[in-house]
């Protein structure tokens, strides 16, 4: 009998290709029959037809039938060893990422599981799966979701003293304080994952998760060198745990360190090396026209690049994020080059000099004098730029700026006589 089981298995297998519907009607002809837990034969039978039959709804991209499968299969799993359980439910879960766009099924049906694992009172896969479900909010960007499930977890792994799933879960932490633009607590996070880490044994990939993160943070306080070590760590985790995606990603986060610290002999060289030929791609090409433009000073051939690669530079934020603030210093750079040798000059002259729209350097422009890097004013009446002496510098905004501060002390004082008489 299970020698015939294993056969219908086969049969399916070699039909999913030739005529799905029929391997389709295998597979669920052998997970209508629950098997007998006794039996190794028919359970081995039972979680290949299973997963297989995923695979197939998978290679489909139909979201819906793998949903069906995920929420029937609980009830005969219910039965299995719960680590076994565990084990089938995440795998089916986790063929919903190769389908695209199946973002908010996958967050539905994570909750689903949720709620089953709570009622059958299956602790570990639920809090497994919570970890997940903090994956895919951040995915859909709702950040403060993700921070409400990962309040509640901390609480109850500190409780429980389960190390390792608490260095996951102050990973994600830190990465979602990051995402917020909160770098002090994402640092703060990241401290207390390293400090949980150093007393269990951390698998390769969370320590190079770590070490990514850890660059990421180092390089939004501009501590680039540092940042650089720390991706070169990453990668190493990254290639030894063949996770191809995740080592380009740090290759191509190295090459950005380069660039922003102005070393383009370094990027030629990181681009011939060993590591770069074996994950070349798109994404380190785009690095490299990134760094030549940057080298060349051209914000003309910076915008090329950007416009060739906009899905290599624009689909990861943090890239995005280190990119445009370069941007932004180069176009400085090149703007105060521009208006030097003036004392009062155009500004359609200054964008055509640096090959920019007017409006783009007109808002840049106002932007560097409120941060006192150009001494002057706009006229926009006569569309020209007045750049002042250091010694004739306009004094009105430190006048108005004492002026605030006194009306604000006097404020205080007369809040501070208020309270006083209702004592």
């Amino acid at each position: 009998m299970a020698q015939g089981d294993s056969e219908r298995v086969r049969e399916a297998q070699k039909l999913a290709k030739s005529d799905p519907r029929k391997a389709e009607g295998i597979y669920k002809e052998i997970i209508s029959k629950p098997p007998s837990v006794t039996s190794d034969a028919a359970v081995k039978e039972y979680e290949a037809a299973l997963i297989n039959l995923g695979e197939l709804y998978r290679d489909q991209k139909n979201t819906d039938e793998l949903a069906g499968l995920v929420t029937k299969s609980r009830t005969v799993l219910s039965s299995f060893a719960k680590a076994k359980t565990a084990k089938l439910i995440r795998q089916l879960l986790d063929l919903f990422d190769a389908i695209p766009n199946s973002l908010d099924i996958q967050i539905s049906v994570t909750k689903s599981c949720i709620e089953w694992a709570t009622s059958e009172r299956r602790s570990f896969l639920r809090q497994n799966l919570e970890t997940r479900l903090v994956t895919l909010y951040m995915a859909k960007q709702s950040y403060y979701d993700a921070l409400t499930l990962i309040n509640g977890l901390l609480r109850e792994l500190k409780r429980m003293d389960d190390k390792l799933v608490l260095v996951e879960v102050q990973l994600l932490e830190s990465r979602v304080y990051h995402a917020l633009g909160n770098i002090s607590k994402g640092r703060a996070a990241l401290t207390s994952a390293r400090t949980s880490a150093a007393s269990v044994y951390t698998p390769p990939l969370l320590q190079a998760n770590l070490d990514m993160q850890s660059g990421m943070l180092h390089a939004e306080d501009k501590d680039f060198q540092t940042a650089y070590s720390y991706f070169i760590e990453a990668l190493d985790g990254y290639h030894s745990q063949d996770e191809p995606a995740r080592a380009q990603a740090a290759l191509q986060y190295m090459l950005l360190c380069k660039i922003m610290l102005n070393l383009a002999d370094d990027v030629n060289q990181l681009m011939t090396s060993k590591q770069a030929l074996k994950y070349a791609g798109q994404s380190l090409e785009a690095m490299k026209a990134i760094a030549r433009a940057h080298s060349n000073r051209s914000l003309e051939e910076y915008e090329r690049a950007l416009s060739a690669y906009k899905y290599e530079l624009g689909s990861d934020a943090f890239v995005r994020n280190h990119l445009r603030r370069l941007y932004d210093a180069m176009l400085e750079q090149n703007l105060i080059k521009v208006i030097e040798p003036f004392s009062r000059v155009e500004i359609n002259h200054i964008a055509k000099m640096v090959g920019l729209d007017t409006q783009q350097v007109e808002r840049k422009l106002s932007q560097m004098i409120l941060d006192k890097v150009i001494i002057g004013v706009l006229d926009q009446g006569a569309g020209c730029l007045i750049i002042f002496d250091e010694t004739h510098r306009d004094e009105s905004y430190d006048a108005a700026l004492s002026t605030i501060e006194k009306l604000s002390n006097v404020v205080d004082v007369l809040y501070t006589n208020q309270a006083s008489m209702l004592e």
